[in-house]
Order: C-alpha cells, then structure tokens, then sequence
C-alpha cells in the first residue's frame, strides 16, 4: 500500500470523525491506489471493488479536496474529478468532508 493511500486514509477518517455517507464511495488515486468508504469509516481497497459512486482524480487534486484547497464541485465542473455512479452519494460525501 503507497504511502499516500495510507496517510489518506487516516486524514479522511479524521476528518469524517463519525460522519458518513449512507452506503459506499471510493475514490481512486491516479497511480496510487483506491480507498473506499463506508458508512464513516475509510479504508484501502482494490481499485476493481464495487460501490455506490466511484471518483478518480489525481494525488495533487485528492490531496486539495482533502485540504480544502480544493472545492469538490468546481474539480468535477472543470474535469479534474470524475463521478462514476451515484451522484447524490458523491454530493453527500462532499458534505460529510467539508
């Protein structure tokens, strides 16, 4: 597991702190791996596992949501993440992250 999978994983569970979505999300880290979370709890996973909504961006535009730097809405709006699936599930997400 890549370093940057595992230090995003532990900032989203933090950040998450007992929020969550209701079903399952992953992302997956261009190059680096995927995490999936489920309910409020994330963790690594194979990028082929199912879930409700899928988002891939790269590290650099993961780790600006992850931050804040980085509104979700305007990285889909202008390509640098792509939304693959539930779409109401990827905007509750947002939510549970801001």
């Amino acid at each position: 597991m890549s370093d940057t999978i595992n230090k995003a994983v532990s900032e989203l569970n933090a950040k998450l702190d007992g929020e969550g979505i209701d079903g399952t999300a992953k992302f997956i880290i261009e190059g680096e791996g995927a995490i999936m979370i489920a309910g409020a709890t994330a963790a690594p996973c194979d990028e082929d596992a199912e879930a409700d909504v899928t988002l891939t961006a790269s590290q650099e535009t993961f780790e600006g949501i992850l931050s804040g730097d980085e509104n979700p809405t305007a990285a889909f709006m202008t390509g640098k993440l792509s939304v693959d699936g539930d779409m109401g599930k990827a905007m509750a997400l947002a939510g549970a992250l801001s």
